[in-house]
C-alpha cells in the first residue's frame, strides 16, 4: 500500500520549482543531480548500483516522482524490488520495451523490468510512438507477447509490419501472419469508454497487486510538457484509468516520469545519441519556463489526488 507523501529523485531539478506539490504532500527529496549526466537516457551497471544502493535506505512506500522522462528507466530498479507476484502498468507514448544495448536505458526499461519474475504480466497503455512502427518495431520485445504476459494498447496507431521475427497471438493485437513478415493490429483505444476497459483489464489481471508507472509524454500538450513528442490522451482520461486501478487493485508502488529538463550531457557519445534521439518536436518547445513547471505540476497533482482519494 502506497503512503500519503511524494518522493522526489531529483536529477534535473524539474520537480523542484513545483511549490504547491511541495506545500501539499510531505516531501521526501533524494539528490542525484551529480549522476544526472551518467544516467540521462541511459546508464552503466556501476551508476544503476548507485542508485539502486541509495534507494535501497528509503522505508516509506511513496509515490516516486521521477522528473524527465529522460529518467524513466529509473522505473526498472524500483520495480526490481517487486518480491511477490505483481502486475506492471504502464502509462507511456512510447512501448519502452527494445532489446537492443544498452540494456538500462529509457527505451529498453520495460523489456529489463520483464526480467524480474515476480512481474506476472505487464499492460502499456497510451502508446503513438513511431515505435511500433518498422523499423523500431523489429527491436521489441515481441517475444513478451506470448502468453498474453506483454499487452500493449495505443491510442491510437496504424497497423504494423515486422519482417523475419515471429510474433504470438495476443489479447491486444490481430496478427496475419505471411511467409517473410507479420502485419500487426493494434486495438486502439481512441473512441472506447477508457472507464469500462480499463475496468475490463483490472477484472482480468492474475493478482491484485500492481505497479503503476506513468510517462506524462502519453498526455497532449496541454496537460504535459516534456523532452518528448506531445501524446493523445487528455489528462481525464488517463485520471478515468487511473480510478478503477485505485478502487480495485492493491496498488504497491508508483512512479511519474514525463516533467520537463534540457538534456544536458557531458559524454560526447551520449550527446550525439541524445540529439538522434529526442524529437526536433518535443511538447516544451518554446513555451517559458514557468508555463512548463505550472502544466506539469498541474498534472502531478492530479495524479496523486486521484491515486490517494
Amino acid at each position: 500500500m502506497l503512503d500519503k507523501g511524494i518522493r522526489v529523485l531529483n536529477f534535473d531539478n524539474s520537480i523542484i520549482a513545483q511549490r504547491k506539490l511541495f506545500s501539499t504532500y510531505l516531501t521526501e527529496v533524494i539528490d542525484f543531480t551529480s549522476l544526472a549526466h551518467s544516467a540521462r537516457l541511459f546508464m552503466s551497471l556501476a551508476t544503476r548500483k548507485k542508485i539502486s544502493d541509495t534507494l535501497a535506505l528509503g522505508s516509506k512506500n511513496y509515490p516516486v516522482l521521477l522528473g524527465s522522462g529522460d529518467f524513466h528507466h529509473i522505473s526498472e530498479i524500483l520495480t526490481s524490488r517487486i518480491n511477490e507476484p505483481a502486475c506492471l502498468l504502464v502509462f507511456d507514448f512510447h512501448p519502452d520495451w527494445d532489446t537492443l544495448p544498452p540494456r538500462f536505458a529509457c527505451g529498453a526499461w520495460v523489456s529489463a523490468a520483464l526480467k524480474n519474475k515476480n512481474i506476472q504480466k505487464c499492460i502499456i497503455i497510451g502508446v503513438g510512438s513511431d515505435d511500433l512502427s518498422w523499423p523500431a518495431l523489429q527491436a521489441g520485445s515481441l517475444g513478451a507477447l506470448a502468453g498474453n504476459r506483454l499487452e500493449i494498447y495505443p491510442y491510437r496507431h496504424k497497423p504494423s509490419r515486422v519482417y523475419f521475427r515471429g510474433v504470438a497471438q495476443n489479447c491486444s493485437v490481430t496478427v496475419q501472419k505471411s511467409f517473410f513478415s507479420s502485419k500487426i493490429t493494434w486495438h486502439e483505444l481512441e473512441g472506447k469508454d477508457l472507464a469500462a476497459f480499463t475496468l475490463g483489464l483490472v477484472k482480468r489481471l492474475p493478482v491484485r497487486k500492481a505497479y503503476i508507472s506513468i510517462d506524462k509524454d502519453c498526455l497532449r500538450g496541454d496537460y504535459a510538457l516534456t523532452n518528448w513528442e506531445e501524446g493523445f490522451l487528455q489528462l481525464e482520461q488517463l485520471l478515468t484509468a487511473l480510478r478503477p486501478m485505485r478502487e480495485n487493485l492493491d496498488i504497491i508502488g508508483l512512479d511519474v516520469a514525463g516533467d520537463y529538463s534540457a538534456p544536458e550531457i557531458k559524454n560526447k557519445i551520449k550527446m550525439v545519441i541524445s540529439r538522434l534521439d529526442h524529437p526536433r518536436k518535443f511538447s516544451a518547445n518554446n513555451c517559458s519556463a514557468g508555463l512548463i513547471s505550472s502544466v506539469n505540476e498541474q498534472a502531478n497533482l492530479k495524479i496523486l489526488q486521484t491515486i490517494f482519494s
